[in-house]
C-alpha cells in the first residue's frame, strides 16, 4: 500500500482494522447465536374404552381396559397400548392406592380375540387377573399391554442380528419403554414406579426379550416373565448374555416351555434354566420354572400358564 501523506496511510489503515474487525464479529455471532434446537414434545393420544372400537370379530375383554391408539415410540413407530386397570381402582376406598405394573409385548394377543394374531386365540390375561384379584389370590395390579409393529417385531425383540442380518433393535425397543412408556404410565396412572414393583413378561421372542431388558434394566424391571423363550435366536446368544454376568441380579423369573413345541424349544429353555441357576438364581426362590407337558407353542398354551405366573410374580400381600 503506497499512500504520499501519511495521515492518509493512518486513515485507510483504520478502515482496513476496523472491516476486518466487523467481518470477525460477524463470523462469531453467527457461530455463538445460532437459533436452539427446537424439541418437539410427543403428543400422547386420549384413552378410550378398548370395547368401543368396531372389530372385525367379536370383543372378549373383560374389566375396565382402555386403549391409547397410535401411541408415540420416536425412533420406532406407533403403535397401540392397552392398560388394564384391577378391581376397585376408580373406588373411593381406594383413590390413594398405588398399583405395581406388569408390561406385556405382543399385546393385540393378551387380552382379547377380536385383535389376537389367531382371531379368538389369546392369553386371557384381563379374565385371569380379574378373578385372582377378585379373590384376593394375587396383588391387584396395572397391565400395559404393548402391540407389536408387525414387520419389525423381530427387530424390536431380539437382542443382535443373527446370521441373516435380521434383528437387533431390543437396545432401541428398551429405551423407548423405559425413557417414553414408563413415564407416561407412571404419570397417567397411580402406579407404585419402583424396580421392585414392575415387571416384564412375554413369550417366544417377547419371551426372549423380557429376559434381555431385564438383564440390561435391572433397576427398572425386576418381575420377569419369560415364556416359551426362542433361545435358539442368534446362535443362542442369550444363554452367553447369562454367562458373562458378573453375578445374579435382582430379579424374580418365570421360566417356562411346553413339551410339544418343537425339537430344540425344551433343552434349550433347559440350558437357559440351567445358566439362570450357575449364577446365582435358586429354583423356587428368585427362579420358577416349568415344564407344561404336551404343551405347544400358541396362545392357547401360554393362556393356561398365566394363572401360575401371576401367582409367582404377583403374590397376595394380604
Amino acid at each position: 500500500m503506497h499512500c504520499r501523506l501519511p495521515s492518509a496511510c493512518v486513515r485507510m489503515l483504520h478502515r482496513s482494522i476496523g472491516l476486518l474487525l466487523f467481518i470477525d464479529l460477524l463470523f462469531m455471532s453467527s457461530v455463538t447465536t445460532a437459533a436452539p434446537a427446537i424439541t418437539i414434545e410427543p403428543t400422547f393420544p386420549p384413552a378410550i374404552p378398548a370395547a368401543s372400537v368396531p372389530t372385525e370379530h367379536p370383543h372378549t375383554l373383560t374389566g375396565d381396559i382402555l386403549l391409547y391408539r397410535d401411541f408415540p415410540a420416536q425412533s420406532l413407530g406407533k403403535r397401540n397400548i392397552l392398560v388394564y386397570l384391577p378391581p376397585g381402582y376408580h373406588s373411593a376406598d381406594h383413590r390413594r392406592r398405588r398399583y405395581p405394573v406388569l408390561y406385556l409385548h405382543d399385546g393385540q394377543n393378551c387380552f382379547d380375540g377380536a385383535t389376537s394374531f389367531i382371531p379368538g386365540q389369546e392369553w386371557r390375561f384381563d379374565e385371569t387377573a380379574e378373578r385372582l384379584i377378585r379373590t384376593g389370590a394375587i396383588e391387584p395390579l396395572i397391565i400395559v399391554g404393548i402391540y407389536n409393529t408387525g414387520m419389525e417385531r423381530v427387530n424390536e425383540y431380539t437382542p443382535e442380528k443373527d446370521d441373516l442380518g435380521r434383528g437387533g433393535r431390543a437396545n432401541e425397543y428398551g429405551a423407548w419403554l423405559v425413557k417414553e412408556l414408563k413415564p407416561f404410565i407412571d404419570r397417567t396412572y397411580r402406579t407404585q414406579a419402583g424396580a421392585a414393583s414392575t415387571g416384564l413378561c412375554g413369550s417366544s421372542l417377547g419371551g426372549l426379550v423380557s429376559l434381555y431388558l431385564g438383564i440390561q434394566h435391572s433397576n427398572t424391571f425386576r418381575r420377569l416373565g419369560v415364556l416359551s423363550p426362542s433361545v435358539w435366536w442368534a446362535n443362542r446368544a442369550i444363554l452367553q448374555t447369562v454367562a458373562t454376568l458378573p453375578k445374579r441380579l435382582p430379579l424374580q423369573v418365570w421360566l417356562d416351555v411346553g413339551t410339544y413345541e418343537g425339537y430344540t424349544a425344551l433343552p434349550d429353555t433347559r440350558q437357559l434354566r440351567d445358566a439362570l441357576i450357575a449364577k446365582g438364581w435358586t429354583l423356587n426362590v428368585n427362579l420358577a420354572y416349568l415344564e407344561a407337558e404336551g404343551a405347544q407353542h400358541s396362545e392357547d398354551a401360554w393362556s393356561l400358564r398365566v394363572e401360575p405366573l401371576l401367582r409367582y410374580l404377583y403374590p397376595s400381600t394380604k
